[in-house]
């Protein structure tokens, strides 16, 4: 029954075998007589054997403790030698860190991240995924995904989350589609093709869709995609419209639409399970986006 055994079965075990009486093993302990008695007997029970036999004030071990004190000095080292969370180094880490990101946050967030983590933390290896919102809280609880880069907006509830920044949109098309400096009314822009975007969810409605809406404009949407970076492919050579997060321009091919208004921005956050809040790799990329984007960021998670 070793399965059964307890860290303090151990330490007994150690300690008795070292100092050769009960009463010397209780005071190295620091817990009682009984105590150690007590534990004694549950051992011999566990392990088939008197491990110990008295002879006078002595406790002498069997050939059986005698076999398995090298066992149990081992397991009591690899117990003392475990870290603490917070005492492992940054540039001492064997790790893999697995993110996700929209493709807007990959080239944003991730990328100057991944070349400053390299030098903090070059034995870390870093997993890059795409945004996946539907299961992002089953996978983070797996243990399969660190951090997540993505939207406010497409984030599940009940994740904590450190918001970074907040980027505006600006509508893009192949050409001009009004003289310089002049803003196409909107009544004209839904009158055109709409590509939109959609990462993690596919549909329609892009982020703009609500506020058309809502401005009684309805738009004929021809186009749904995953990324911003298959938008401006797609977009090229097209008479389609759409828009871009403006961090990602200017953009090669492609023109900026200015318009009377534009809609809403989107707020960017980093967000991770709550499980991982002592872990010391995603405190430290916490820390550090938390002082990149400040002021324009939040001082504390959400």
């Amino acid at each position: 029954m070793i399965e059964k055994l307890e860290l303090n079965h151990l330490r007994v075990l150690d300690a008795v075998h070292e100092h050769g009486r009960v009463s010397a093993a209780a005071e190295a302990l620091e817990v009682s007589q009984q105590a150690v008695s007590l534990q004694l007997k549950r051992l011999r029970t566990l392990l088939g054997d008197p491990l110990f036999v008295r002879a006078g004030q002595a406790m002498v071990p069997t050939a059986y403790a005698r076999l398995i004190q090298p066992h149990v000095r081992q397991l009591l080292a690899l117990w003392h030698a475990m870290p603490l969370p917070a005492q492992i180094p940054l540039h001492a880490m064997q790790r893999t860190l697995s993110l996700c990101a929209t493709d807007h946050a990959q080239r944003i967030v991730v990328e100057p991240l991944l070349r400053e983590l390299r030098a903090a933390a070059p034995g870390v290896r870093v997993k890059i995924s795409n945004i996946e919102s539907a299961a992002l809280v089953r996978r983070m609880q797996a243990g399969e995904i660190d951090l997540a880069f993505t939207s406010s907006a497409y984030l599940p509830e009940g994740l904590p989350c450190l918001p970074l920044f907040t980027e505006r949109y600006v509508c893009v098309a192949a050409r001009p589609l009004t003289e310089p400096g002049s803003p196409l009314p909107l009544a004209a822009l839904v009158a055109r093709d709409f590509l939109v975007v959609s990462p993690g969810v596919p549909g329609f409605d892009g982020s703009a869709g609500h506020w058309f809406e809502q401005l009684g404009l309805p738009r004929r949407v021809v186009a749904s995609v995953p990324s911003f970076f298959m938008a401006a492919e797609l977009l090229r050579g097209s008479d389609m419209v759409a828009f871009l997060p403006s961090r990602l321009l200017p953009c090669e091919g492609l023109v900026e639409v200015p318009l009377e208004k534009y809609p809403p921005g989107f707020q960017v956050v980093a967000a991770h399970h709550p499980a991982a809040a002592s872990d010391a790799l995603v405190g430290w990329v916490l820390a550090h986006l938390r002082a990149r984007y400040a002021p324009a960021g939040s001082s504390a998670a959400s």
